[in-house]
């Protein structure tokens, strides 16, 4: 491996060979007699670290620090001085340049050594470090590349059911998940869950519940058997590990929906301008911790003019001076916009915003609007 290199400046030539002697052993080391060389080296020079006098012609250390470190921004710099005058201000003056070190004239040959040392290995973390961030950004942007390829379009007509979508991920990996798809002959199954925790085993979670979904189309996406499906897959997970969600079929030709309400913050439903009823859990959150076959599977009428807005706890838990957003700042704008659809949606989130004051956003805000 090629060694670290090191630019020595100093205008006294005995200081010069001394460095030499104890550092070329180990490191590549140039030197320079005055600032005016030491910058007339750097085109051609890519030293890791510099170690300077204090004191020369033309301008101080410091001076040259601050041009040495404009040239080449993530160099090292040791500052060295004979003078005992003024040393406490020098220090706090290297302290400001970012000097890495600030050691007097003459030193002990064991303490430049161990700076020197110190130095670079400090360096070579930094540089593991930064290696590390780099990898895990690139894990997080596939993993948020995964999750958005999870989500259907943001809105279509299926089966004669009107369906809209908006998801807003937080600034982390989060656990929503939002999906529909047509369930047979005027039928649409929806889902909205939320998964515990946020990250990528968050993003991995979300991914086995939009594949336990499709996969009950075997089931008819019978709502109990959606949610009976993900209990038995999330056994594969730690105990502490749990899902929310909302899974419901509505029946277009009959004017009806059935659902399972698996912990989740309740839906709204509503017919035109009548005041929107909420629908209440069925049942306890999915966790591989509790017993399965718990969730009842209800059934209400949802005919023309019906709506329906399914959301994440992301939304309703929105901080504000007076305290969360809550499921009543949906139940207003629902009252604002009863027609639903986009307009609805595009108008509780603008809500959710100006209630949380520039606030930032700690979970994902999704909501699922549906309506004949």
């Amino acid at each position: 491996m090629k060694p670290a290199h090191i630019l020595v400046v100093d205008d006294e030539p005995g200081m010069l060979r001394a460095v030499r002697r104890i550092l070329s052993p180990r490191y590549e080391v140039t030197e320079a007699t005055t600032p005016a060389e030491a910058l007339a080296l750097l085109p051609g020079l890519a030293p890791e670290l510099a170690i300077l006098d204090v004191r020369m012609p033309e301008m101080d250390g410091f001076e040259l620090t601050s041009r040495l470190k404009r040239a080449v921004p993530d160099l090292d710099v040791i500052l060295m001085t004979g003078s005992l005058g003024e040393l406490d201000a020098k220090i706090v003056r290297a302290i400001r340049e970012n000097a890495f070190y600030f050691i007097q004239k003459p030193f002990d040959r064991e303490l430049l050594t161990t700076l020197v040392e110190r130095c670079f290995e400090l360096r070579r973390l930094s540089e593991e470090n930064r290696r590390h961030t780099l990898r895990l950004e690139s894990d997080l942007a596939e993993a948020r590349a995964f999750q958005e390829n999870l989500l259907p379009p943001p809105g279509a007509l299926v089966e004669g059911l009107r369906v809209d979508l908006r998801y807003r991920p937080c600034s982390e990996l989060g656990g929503d998940l939002v999906d529909y798809v047509a369930a047979g002959p005027g039928k649409v199954a929806l889902l909205v869950a939320d998964v515990s925790g946020h990250g990528v085993s968050a993003a991995m979670l979300t991914g086995v519940v939009k594949s336990v979904f499709r996969s009950a189309r075997d089931d008819g996406f019978d709502p109990r058997a959606v949610a009976a499906r993900l209990w038995g897959a999330l056994h594969s997970f730690a105990d502490e590990r749990f899902v929310t969600l909302v899974a419901g079929v509505v029946d277009v030709t009959r004017g009806t929906m059935e659902y399972v309400n698996a912990g989740h913050p309740p839906p709204f439903v509503w017919r035109d301008v009548t005041p929107p009823s909420a629908l209440r859990a069925t049942g306890p959150l999915i966790s591989a911790a509790l017993p399965g076959l718990l969730w009842v599977k209800e059934r209400i009428a949802f005919p023309p003019g019906g709506r329906l807005l399914l959301y994440t706890d992301g939304v309703t838990e929105i901080r504000g001076e007076g305290g969360d957003f809550g499921s009543a700042g949906i139940a207003d704008e629902i009252g604002r916009t009863p027609a639903g659809g986009t307009p609805l949606l595009e108008a509780v989130l603008e809500a959710a915003t100006r209630h949380g004051r520039g606030r930032p956003q700690e979970d994902d805000w999704t909501l699922l609007a549906a309506g004949l």
